[in-house]
């Protein structure tokens, strides 16, 4: 089973290049007005349509739960090296657990948590974010 986000986007060259940066691999399918990325790990079938606006938070924000300090860091590592500018955080609480994260934002301010949850908690301090 994969899952299925379907994005709108104002900038469909930027968003691919964008894209094709964060996931580390080219579409499957490009057209004029349409992108395809399937991804195996994780099971994920992104696309891209262009629109003339994007308007609104109606979307929180996407994110890739790690499982290590050591992936984590291979996905920072690996993003700066692709020009991108990270926002870390470290032993935040957050959605009820401690993490460890970093954040990156598309070409239309959608935004993309990496994060390590490395306990849960009962305090939720944080109430703009949840991986």
């Amino acid at each position: 089973m994969n899952i299925h986000i379907g994005l709108n986007v104002t900038k469909l060259d930027a968003s691919l290049g964008f894209y094709s940066k964060l996931f580390g691999t080219k579409p499957v399918k490009v057209k004029q007005d349409y992108v395809k990325f399937l991804l195996k790990d994780p099971g994920l079938n992104f696309t891209l349509r262009p629109v003339e606006h994007v308007e609104g938070n109606h979307i929180n924000h996407f994110g890739f739960q790690l499982f290590s300090t050591d992936e984590l860091n291979k996905h920072k590592e690996r993003l700066e090296k692709e020009g991108f500018f990270s926002r870390s955080e470290s032993d935040t609480t957050c959605c009820y657990a401690r993490q460890d994260k970093f954040w990156i934002t598309d070409p239309d301010g959608h935004e993309w948590e990496f994060f390590l949850t490395k306990e849960d908690t009962e305090v939720d301090t944080i109430h703009t974010c949840c991986g």
